[in-house]
C-alpha cells in the first residue's frame, strides 16, 4: 500500500470549454473608385500599417477633372470677391447677382472637394494594422466601386470564442481570468474575458464569451482549436486528493485511511463528501483533515479494519 499524508492546499475550480481562435479584426478592403489597377504596393502575406498604400487605381481622368474644377473654383471665387465688393461697397449690381456669385463659388468649391476626395480614393490604403491575407486583383484588373480587392487580418491581440453552458451564467463575467491551451502549438496563453453574450443560443443552451490575449509572434492563427479553462472559484485551506483514491459505494464515496493500532497498521474506511474536480484531483468538502494518512494505491483491495503493509518510496 502507498499512503499520502494530507495537507491543507489551494484549489481552483475551472470551467472547461472548447474554443476557436479568431482574428481581432478581419477586414475585407473594397475599391471606392472605379478604374484599372495600375500598381500593387504590397504582396500577399505582407505586414502592413494603417494608412499604408496597398493598391493604385488609374487616376489620369480624375486628375484632369480636378484641374478643370480648380480653374472653375478659382474663377468663381474671383467673381464672388468682385461682386461682393461692388455690391457691398459701391452699391452696384442686384442682390440676386450678388447671391448667385456667392453660391456659384460655394458650388465650385464643393465640386472640387468631391473630385479631390475621389482622386485620393484611387489610392487604396490599409484601414488597420495587420497582414494582407488575400489579394484579389492583379495589375490591369478593372474594378468598380465596391469591388473587393484584398483582405486584412489583425493577429495581435487575438480572440478566442467559446460557448459556456447556461448553468454557469452567474460564474462568468467581464474580466474573469481564463487560459487557452493550443495543443497544436503546445502552449498556454493567459487572457481575460472581454465579452459575455447577452443571450443563450437555443440549440446548444450556451452563451458566447470571448477571451482577449496577446499574440506578438503571431503563433496563434485564426480557426485554431483551443481548450479553454475559465476560473469559476478559488478555494484556500482545503483538502485535495487524487481522484483514484475514491471508492464508490451505494451511499456515496469513501476513502481508506491508515490508522496506527499498536504494532499494526490498519485500513479505516472514511466516508467523504466530494466537491469539484480538476483533471485527476478532487476537492473534499468533508470527512478528511490535514495529517490524515490516505491510501492512494491498493485501496480497492482492502476492507475496513484490514491490516496493511506500508510501502515507502525509496
Amino acid at each position: 500500500m502507498e499512503i499520502l499524508k494530507l495537507e491543507w492546499q489551494s484549489f481552483t475550480e475551472v470551467i472547461n470549454l472548447t474554443g476557436v481562435a479568431v482574428a481581432d479584426q478581419d477586414v475585407t478592403i473594397s475599391a471606392q473608385e472605379s478604374g484599372v489597377i495600375r500598381d500593387i504596393s504590397r504582396e500577399k502575406g505582407s505586414l502592413v500599417q494603417t494608412g499604408q498604400e496597398l493598391f493604385k487605381i488609374d487616376d489620369q481622368i480624375l486628375k484632369s477633372q480636378v484641374a478643370e474644377a480648380e480653374a472653375a473654383a478659382n474663377l468663381a471665387a474671383e467673381t464672388w470677391v468682385r461682386r461682393k465688393r461692388l455690391f457691398e461697397d459701391d452699391q452696384i449690381g442686384s442682390e440676386l447677382s450678388y447671391l448667385e456669385a456667392k453660391y456659384a463659388s460655394e458650388q465650385a468649391d464643393a465640386r472640387l472637394e468631391i473630385l479631390l476626395t475621389r482622386l485620393r480614393n484611387t489610392v487604396i490604403r490599409a484601414p488597420i494594422d495587420g497582414v494582407l491575407e488575400e489579394r484579389m486583383v492583379e495589375v490591369g484588373t478593372m474594378v468598380n466601386v465596391g469591388r473587393d480587392v484584398g483582405r486584412l487580418v489583425s493577429l495581435d491581440p487575438m480572440r478566442v470564442v467559446a460557448g459556456v453552458p447556461e448553468r454557469y451564467a452567474l460564474d462568468v463575467s467581464l474580466g474573469t481570468k481564463a487560459t487557452a491551451l493550443f495543443d497544436v502549438l503546445g502552449m498556454n496563453s493567459e487572457g481575460t474575458i472581454s465579452y459575455v453574450g447577452a443571450t443563450v443560443e437555443p440549440s446548444s443552451r450556451t452563451f458566447r464569451i470571448e477571451l482577449e490575449m496577446d499574440n506578438p509572434d503571431a503563433m496563434i492563427k485564426p480557426e485554431m482549436i483551443a481548450n479553454v479553462s475559465v476560473v469559476r472559484k478559488n478555494f484556500v485551506d482545503v483538502i485535495v486528493i487524487p481522484q483514484e483514491a475514491l471508492v464508490r459505494t451505494e451511499n456515496g464515496f469513501v476513502v481508506y485511511l491508515v490508522d496506527d493500532m499498536g504494532s499494526d497498521f490498519r485500513a479505516i474506511s472514511q466516508a467523504v463528501q466530494v466537491g469539484p474536480s480538476q483533471k485527476n484531483k478532487v476537492l473534499i468538502q468533508s470527512g478528511l483533515s490535514a495529517g490524515d494518512q490516505l491510501i492512494v494505491m491498493g485501496q480497492t483491495l482492502v476492507a475496513n479494519g484490514d491490516i496493511v503493509n506500508i510501502v515507502e518510496d525509496e
